[in-house]
């Protein structure tokens, strides 16, 4: 039935039907008498399945994640299985967070699946992301599903969907699965699954993926400094509690402390505003505990465990957060500098970012002889690099600025399993050589140049909200800056027209899919990456800026000039 010329009113009346059960239909009733913007909100579009699935508030309407709207993507996932592996047992893997419902929605999912004649692998309770983007490829899975809304707030959940790589899916999968999504009505959904089509797995598994994290991410062959690392742990109440902890001992590592009110897992995420290890105050019990230890290093994932927030003591010994970018830069520039000592590069590889992520890894991979591919925001474009260079180029490492990092590509997402083992064992190192892993960095930019970046985030909630971040994107591009922080603007690119404007004039890019992003460039190097958020709503302001540092005194300094840089870029572009 095509609804999109109905009302919210109107829409919401549709679930009034006998198509949809008591309780979603009571739910329904309620919210039309309440007369509240909810109704509205609730139902004025069908809630976006995007290029790699969907994120939204839980309840009723078509604007909202709930059993109806999981049971049409998952329906429409399944008819484009069918039609992509005839005549085939198809296996589909399934993971979910902690959020509240995940685990109802990942068996509500699997009876979708199995009604259709496809057989589940379900894990039997909490697991990260990475570990069911690791099952697909270990159980040579046809596709994953994952339940999750990463660090959005506890009302939200969400729902990704993996390829038989492992990865995310991208062209054309993602679009004709979506295709397949909206052309799916409620009523075509099959709800009545066979649970003889399900396989649940659990710890064994758990097994297979740490000891592949352990054989991915390490190189100290003697455990340099293992013994002698003070490690604080949390996982803000996520999944994590499933598998680091136990990586981190089977590893080899000795002084590991939990912060044990947040290994607890829940939905509700009740020590912490939000659990997301991009903020200080997500860290700030771990950070506590660090104290009372005296801590090397603290470490946090947010809910579905692929991302990771590092604090390591800065250069006045006191516990410093560093940003995903720093964190990257640590990691890379330490794996391709293994690489290279063991005669590891040979010209033929690469390492994967994204336009929204610092240049530095451009600089990092040129010294060390390696390829840096930069691909849309999400590590599904970086899974995507992985599977077209098969055969041909070797990936290495890869990560983004919003905290993610993957140490090989036996896993083909963000990992913090992988990421915090390599993390740690660089710590380890660099205290048994007298040194620390914020020097490390220091020693880095040293060679580089210091990059150093600022995020703003502009929230705008609800339709109107969508609506004024669509606004600001056509003014940004219609009206684009000349001059940022003092510097005049030398290059613009706008991945929506899939253009680059210089002084001389247009050029045409296509190398990279269209998306609604602008870059500025400035001759002095600072870059400003504008987008609207693919996950929660919020259009994003990513600012980086450069200078260069010969000494630790030069850091300090240098750190004070780049953060007045970044806030003069603010002003300027009245943020």
């Amino acid at each position: 039935m095509i609804t999109e010329n109905l009302s919210p009113l109107e829409k919401a009346k549709l679930w009034l039907g006998e198509g949809f059960d008591e309780e979603t239909r009571n739910a329904v009733e309620m919210l039309i008498k309440s007369g509240s913007a909810d109704l509205d909100d609730s139902f004025y579009r069908a809630l976006e399945f995007g290029t790699g699935g969907m994120r939204g508030i839980m309840g009723v309407g078509t604007n909202r994640l709930n059993k109806y709207t999981l049971g049409q993507a998952t329906q429409g996932l399944a008819n484009y299985l069918l039609q992509q592996f005839p005549g085939e047992e198809i296996k589909v893997a399934i993971a979910y967070d902690v959020r509240n419902n995940s685990k109802e929605f990942g068996k509500l999912v699997a009876d979708v699946l199995t009604a259709n004649g496809i057989k589940v692998l379900l894990f039997k309770n909490h697991r990260p992301t990475p570990e069911l983007s690791f099952t697909v490829r270990d159980k040579k899975c046809n596709a994953g599903i994952v339940l999750t809304a990463s660090h959005n707030p506890p009302e939200y959940n969400g729902y990704k969907v993996y390829w038989n790589d492992g990865a995310q899916v991208v062209p054309p999968h993602d679009e004709n699965i979506i295709k397949e999504v909206y052309s799916t009505e409620f009523d075509k959904v099959k709800f009545n699954g066979n649970d003889d089509l399900i396989e649940w797995i659990g710890e064994e598994q758990d097994d297979v993926y740490i000891n592949a994290c352990i054989e991915n991410s390490l190189y100290q062959k003697d455990r340099t400094g293992y013994d002698d690392l003070n490690i604080v742990f949390t996982s803000i109440h996520g999944t994590t509690y499933t598998t680091v902890p136990k990586a981190l001992e089977k590893a080899g590592f000795k002084k590991i402390d939990l912060v044990k009110e947040q290994m607890i897992p829940s939905g509700n995420f009740p020590t912490v505003e939000s659990p997301n290890p991009e903020e200080p105050a997500a860290l700030e019990m771990a950070m506590n505990l660090a104290r009372i230890t005296n801590a090397d290093i603290v470490i946090g994932t947010d809910p579905d465990g692929d991302r990771l927030g590092i604090a390591v003591r800065n250069l006045d010994g006191e516990m410093q957060l560093l940003n995903g970018n720093q964190c990257n830069t640590i990691l890379t520039y330490y794996i391709l500098d293994q690489w290279k000592k063991a005669g590891k590069i040979t010209g033929k590889e690469f390492i994967g970012s994204t336009i929204v992520t610092s240049d530095i890894f451009f600089d990092i991979a040129e010294k060390f002889g390696v390829a840096c591919k930069a691909g849309l925001t999400g590590f599904k474009w970086i899974g995507k690099m992985i599977r077209d260079a098969e055969g041909t180029e070797k990936f290495v490492c890869g990560g983004e600025e919003s905290f993610g990092f993957m140490t090989g590509d036996f896993v083909r997402d963000k990992d913090s399993c992988g990421s915090i083992l390599l993390a740690c064992e660089i710590a380890a190192w660099c205290k048994a050589n007298g040194s620390s892993m914020f020097q490390y960095l220091i020693d880095i930019y040293k060679e580089t140049g210091m990059y150093y970046e600022g995020l703003i985030n502009v929230v705008k909630k609800g339709r109107t909200g969508a609506e004024e971040i669509q606004q600001m994107m056509v003014n940004f591009r219609e009206n684009p800056p000349k001059e940022i922080a003092g510097s005049p603007v030398a290059e613009i690119r706008d991945y929506k027209e899939q253009t680059k404007t210089l002084a001389h004039g247009k050029e045409t890019m296509d190398d990279i899919p269209k998306s609604n992003v602008l870059i500025y460039y400035t001759e002095d190097g600072t870059k400003v990456c504008v987008r609207p958020s693919g996950t929660e709503p919020k259009i994003k302001f990513y600012v980086s800026v450069k200078d260069q540092i010969a000494s630790e005194n030069d850091f300090k300094q240098k750190l004070q000039t780049l953060g007045a840089k970044i806030d003069q870029v603010k002003t300027d572009l009245n943020l």
